[in-house]
């Protein structure tokens, strides 16, 4: 394999020089993270899983004119995706009660907030990703007014979407990550993207009928059966529906090896080139 040029790793991604000008190669890795990363581990499988998941929605969204820096896949792990100036922004969308904010406000896990919720952190690990106001992006210089209000509307656009595409298939979307960027054409002018990916790593996903977490909640307070639920979203959504994701080897983008099957030999003793 030919040495590629590294440009960016995050907690659960790697980002590589793409083949074309304007490209990148988005790897997804099987580390995991929680509590802006105070505690570290490794999910079997996640990567393979994720890729499939945020390709599925992200080809989808495609569809529905949300335009996204997802471009094709190209093996079980990567992906080809535009290059983005990041903004340095988190866009949480909340439709249930859950984590920090029931902390916040003091209200039960699970109650519904009637409307959906848009908040911004700062995407800064080291000063703990601190809420923002609209007042504070635009006096901090992060994005501009018509900037935010596309984002925001993007962030609407998406939660509607994968709403209804997860509550098809058993699951509520409680709240999930989101991350934009600046797409830039040829003559320097700028399109908002949606970046990153949409996984059960950037969602929060109970099963409607038991309230059972199925993402990283399950890492995070260590509710155990992790690799199971992560693959228990990716097939009720039909993209891996006949694959084992514990058999790759997580090191590799090849399957584990398995016990040699017996061949026969191949005429006169060659073997194909």
């Amino acid at each position: 394999m030919a040495t590629r040029t590294p440009i960016y790793e995050g907690k659960a991604k790697q980002l590589f020089e793409g083949p074309e000008p304007g490209t990148l190669i988005q790897h997804f890795k099987d580390d995991a993270t929680a509590f802006n990363n105070k505690k570290k581990g490794t999910i079997r499988g996640k990567g393979v899983i994720n890729n499939r998941i945020s390709e599925y929605i992200m080809e989808n969204l495609t569809d529905m004119g949300i335009p996204n820096h997802f471009i094709k896949t190209i093996n079980m792990r990567e992906q080809l995706v535009y290059a983005l100036e990041i903004i340095p922004l988190e866009v949480i969308v909340r439709n249930v009660a859950a984590g920090s904010f029931t902390e916040r406000f003091g209200i039960d896990e699970g109650q519904p907030l009637g409307l959906p919720i848009v908040e911004y952190c700062l995407k800064n690990d080291k000063l703990g990703d601190p809420f923002l106001s609209e007042e504070l992006i635009y006096a901090f210089d992060i994005a501009e007014p018509i900037e935010l209000e596309e984002i925001r509307m993007q962030a609407m656009r998406v939660n509607d979407y994968v709403s209804g595409l997860f509550h098809g298939i058993g699951i509520r979307l409680i709240d999930f990550k989101l991350e934009f960027g600046r797409h830039y054409d040829e003559e320097g002018r700028s399109r908002i993207l949606l970046a990153d990916e949409i996984s059960p790593d950037s969602c929060r996903l109970w099963d409607i009928k038991t309230d059972e977490k199925m993402d990283k909640d399950r890492f995070r307070r260590d509710l155990g059966d992790i690799e199971e639920a992560y693959q228990e979203v990716a097939k009720r959504l039909g993209v891996l529906p006949n694959a084992d994701v514990t058999t790759f080897d997580t090191t590799k983008e090849k399957p584990a090896k398995k016990a040699a099957a017996k061949k026969k030999p191949s005429p006169k003793g060659k073997k194909k080139s």
